[in-house]
């Protein structure tokens, strides 16, 4: 699918039909007849095979003026597969006439622009746009980062009484979006230094700084990554010796409850024998042999629950 938008400053982001110099070109897994149109207009073909593979890594590229971006952007799958949130490459190619995105999947960094949340943007000062689209990933591996933090959360409350391996498998469904996370913003953090080595946004001093703030907030994403990495490790080891002491724990009162029932039964059955026994004959024999099997099962119960058996 190919949208063309155009927006100029503190205007609203309009749709063409057709480009137009300082337009916005966004493609959406497109069919070949889309990459055919695209062709045409200049754009190299190993470039949207690039940002189409899922696999590509991040890297930029510079071919007869034009400048290629390909950067890894975070995606949610939602919460019922196997990896919540895994990343996926964006292409960016920016041309003397128009700026081009190309992905495989609608994703929540170019929404942002599309559903007009993001503000103070322009499609005609392209460098500003790139940069913006930058920024906008960062925060969005940010915001996700949140998102898997308060998941966590939740489960932890869930694991403190949990016997099941339930809690624990979904843990790790979090941990592999983190793996994804990791290696995606460290690559990313390569081609922006190489971004600012290249000196591709030396025309203007907002630029510059802009792309430090991208850069900035790429090492938050990453440390923020890796913190919350190193606390679902920890939290994978602890809740595993959980569930293994409260399976354990289930296991001994249980265990404790059938040693208290059986020794009643114990009783029972040497009264049961055909032999004589003390007590046979005496009136009150079934009332003196139910107290001491009483008595019996409170003292062992006692003794359990002292020794914290229970």
């Amino acid at each position: 699918m190919i949208t063309i938008y155009r927006k100029k400053a503190d205007t609203t982001l309009e749709i063409y039909q057709e480009p137009t110099e300082g337009c916005w070109i966004n493609v959406v897994d497109p069919t070949p007849d889309e990459i055919s149109r695209l062709q045409k207009l200049g754009i190299p073909q190993d470039y949207l095979t690039y940002a189409l593979d899922v696999d590509e890594r991040p890297r930029t590229e510079r071919e007869n003026g034009d400048l290629f971006i390909l950067l890894r952007v975070p995606y949610f799958q939602g919460k019922t597969v196997d990896i919540p949130y895994v990343t996926v490459p964006l292409g960016i190619i920016l041309t003397h006439e128009f700026i081009v995105t190309v992905c495989r999947f609608e994703n929540d960094v170019i929404q942002e622009f599309t559903n007009g949340r993001a503000k103070n943007f322009s499609t005609g000062k392209r460098n500003r746009f790139v940069l913006r689209l930058l920024l906008g990933t960062a925060n969005r591996y940010l915001g996700h980062l949140r998102e898997i933090t308060k998941t966590v959360e939740l489960l932890e409350d869930e694991l403190q009484l949990s016997t099941r391996n339930k809690e624990v498998l979904e843990l790790l469904k979090y941990q592999k979006s983190l793996t994804y996370f990791t290696t995606a913003l460290k690559s990313n953090e390569l081609m922006l230094e190489r971004l600012q080595r290249s000196q591709f946004f030396k025309a203007y001093p907002d630029d510059i700084d802009l792309l430090e703030d991208v850069i900035t907030e790429n090492q938050q994403a990453i440390e923020m990554t890796n913190i919350q990495t190193n606390i679902l490790n920890g939290l994978m080891d602890a809740f595993a010796s959980i569930i293994s002491n409260n399976l354990n724990g289930i296991m001994k009162f249980l265990a404790s409850i059938t040693i208290v029932l059986s020794l009643p039964t114990l009783v029972a059955s040497v009264y049961g024998m055909n032999v004589s026994l003390p007590l046979e004959q005496h009136p009150m024999a079934f009332l003196f042999i139910l107290g001491l099997s009483i008595a019996i099962s409170m003292t062992a119960a006692f003794v359990f629950y002292k020794r914290d058996w229970f």
